[in-house]
């Protein structure tokens, strides 16, 4: 692996080796205000600045998959770019890697952002259902992907009415998905959530408090956090057995990962995988399981 590539990176993420600063601001100009020479004499931006994040995901998104619009509400869930698209590939992998409009995948909480969809259609030409509960994010995404033209036929947002179901009143009768993805809220209360932020605000050595890091209660936390969604998504994925081949989830906490298990051996999923991700320091997982014999 050479000196300029990020390690721990999935084989075919685009964004393996450092960033051509030079080459995103001359499609994405307003980049350059933020770019600046780090300590380490490295061009950079500063990644504790929501605006230069924000420019960044920005050029990044037109550089890769030529989207040419993309922008996120205020306060709402900025994505880091690399490691959505590290997912993405991952469970590529799980299906083999099929590409085309006829691999259907379902995005559970695809935000405001709609990074997924995006993502997955660009990469693999995937058709995409983005559900959302937030109004707001919902409409918001569904922006993202009219100004998109190179992806507007392949994603579908709808607004899922309630917050204690995954797929109930989103997968409609007789339809098929290929998979389904989901990157929970992983704290338990609003307060974990912001101890969550203050310790990103810690790591990136920022001295004063600043709302750097997006992102809406629902975004964030819920009521049980992460141990509680994906035990109600697990129960629930049992009666959507037949219309989905694989199920997937993000599991921050990987000692989470027993009592998923023992609750997939209960609700008799067929097969379970856990798929493990590297991104420099940081490391996460996707739960899979399916009930395909």
């Amino acid at each position: 692996m050479s000196a300029s590539t990020k390690e721990g990176m999935h084989p075919r993420n685009r964004f393996r080796e450092r960033y051509d600063f030079a080459r995103l601001i001359a499609t994405s100009p307003a980049l350059g205000a933020f770019v600046k020479v780090n300590a380490h004499g490295n061009e950079s931006v500063d990644y504790a600045d929501p605006k230069a994040v924000k420019a960044l995901n920005q050029a990044l998104l037109k550089d890769a998959y030529g989207l040419e619009e993309w922008d996120i509400p205020p306060g709402y869930l900025c994505p880091p770019i690399p490691g959505r698209s590290d997912h993405v590939h991952y469970l590529a992998d799980l299906i083999s890697v099929k590409r085309g409009p006829s691999v259907r995948v379902l995005d559970i909480g695809t935000g405001a952002n709609c990074i997924y969809p995006l993502i997955g259609a660009s990469e693999y030409g995937w058709s995409f259902v983005g559900a959302e509960i937030d109004p707001v994010a919902h409409r918001w995404a569904q922006k993202m992907v009219t100004s998109n033209a190179s992806v507007a036929g392949l994603i579908e947002c709808r607004l899922q009415a309630s917050a204690r179901q995954c797929f109930r009143g989103v997968i409609r009768p007789g339809e098929r998905f290929d998979l389904t993805m989901c990157n929970p809220p992983f704290h338990g209360s609003a307060a974990e959530a912001a101890e969550g932020t203050e310790r990103k605000l810690r790591n990136l050595r920022v001295k004063k408090p600043a709302l750097n890091f997006g992102g809406r209660a629902n975004e964030l936390w819920c009521e049980g956090g992460e141990l509680a969604f994906v035990r109600r998504m697990i129960q629930e994925s049992e009666v959507y057995a037949k219309q989905c081949g694989w199920f997937t989830t993000l599991v921050s906490k990987s000692a989470h990962l027993p009592k998923f298990e023992q609750a997939l051996r209960q609700v008799g999923a067929s097969e379970v995988k856990i798929i493990d991700m590297t991104q420099g320091q940081k490391k996460s997982r996707v739960l899979a399981w399916t009930f395909v014999a």
